[in-house]
């Protein structure tokens, strides 16, 4: 960031212009994350698959039943992540009798190169499952962060699903660009620039893309769960608590100790999502949520014991 900062210092008073095209580039570009051998090995077992959004190759994996009408429950992926962050759900859900699907966001993974956003990241949820789903209605959707957030964009734009499961979700994803301003000094005219330009762009308002705004402008609800670690480092718990608290009917789970990637693969989530989604548990009581939250104690209590004897 130091150079980016010397580069904006230098380029803001003499092109405003520019320095709003390299802002852009930079603030809507994500990392690419590396693909672990465990993961390489679970999209190998999947059928893969490429399709068109909006001239642009998106890459995606199918499990499990074949047969047009089957249910199918699809995986949505973060900010700078692919599908094969999801993948500890792909074993149990195909076990449980459905198929799944996910795949690689344009910008991220497998998928075509360049900028990316959240409206992308909506628009191509919603075309994998006019592909993948057979003119169905997604059995269920699970997603993570950013997935999250594009999954309720895209909810508003008409896309049907039987339920939700978002683990740590992002309530407003153009609230990023502030931390992002102030670590690249960049000034007032060449964010109001980059923004300008991002919306004619994408079709889309940045003050439109507020999840918790979203859901209360929502004409249907579908049951949700959500999981949030409460030390998540990158997407504040607090984020968790507001969507689930302008989403009537929703239900909390609140972790400590997993972080914000952990949520995606610990065993204490994985048991209630997969109730959920597969219909096993709709209505998660008070109860249950209390005996979830002392098995997370007891698993967090083991991992920390034999990392201190390790």
């Amino acid at each position: 960031m130091t150079l980016f900062r010397w580069i904006f210092d230098v380029l803001q008073p003499i092109s405003p212009g520019a320095a709003a095209w390299l802002a852009e580039r930079l603030f809507f570009t994500a990392r690419r994350a590396p693909l672990s051998a465990r993961a390489r090995a679970v999209l190998a077992s999947g059928r893969r698959f490429t399709l068109q959004v909006e001239r642009r190759r998106v890459v995606g994996w199918r499990w499990g039943a074949a047969a047009a009408g089957a249910p199918v429950i699809y995986l949505v992926h973060g900010w700078g992540s692919r599908g094969a962050r999801l993948a500890t759900f792909v074993e149990p859900l195909v076990a449980a009798g459905f198929a799944v699907v996910t795949y690689d966001a344009p910008g991220n993974g497998a998928s075509a190169r360049g900028m990316t956003s959240m409206p992308e990241y909506a628009r191509t949820l919603a075309a994998v499952v006019a592909q993948q789903g057979g003119g169905a209605a997604a059995h269920a959707i699970v997603a993570h962060s950013m997935g999250c957030a594009a999954t309720a964009l895209a909810l508003s734009w008409g896309l049907a699903a039987g339920r939700l499961v978002f683990l740590a979700p992002v309530a407003d994803p153009p609230a990023w660009v502030v931390p992002f301003a102030r670590a690249l000094g960049l000034r007032s005219n060449v964010l109001e620039r980059v923004r300008a330009r991002s919306q004619r762009r994408l079709r889309a308002r940045w003050d439109e893309l507020n999840v918790c705004d979203i859901t209360r402008k929502l004409s249907s609800r579908p049951p949700l769960l959500i999981v949030h670690d409460e030390g998540d480092e990158t997407v504040r718990y607090a984020d968790g608590t507001a969507i689930a608290a302008a989403w009537p009917g929703s239900r909390l789970i609140s972790t400590t100790g997993l972080g914000h990637r952990g949520v995606t693969h610990a065993p204490s989530v994985l048991q209630p999502a997969i109730q959920f989604v597969t219909g096993g548990a709709a209505d998660l009581d008070e109860e249950h949520v209390l005996e979830r939250e002392m098995f997370y104690r007891e698993e967090r209590y083991s991992s920390r014991t034999n990392a201190s004897m390790s």
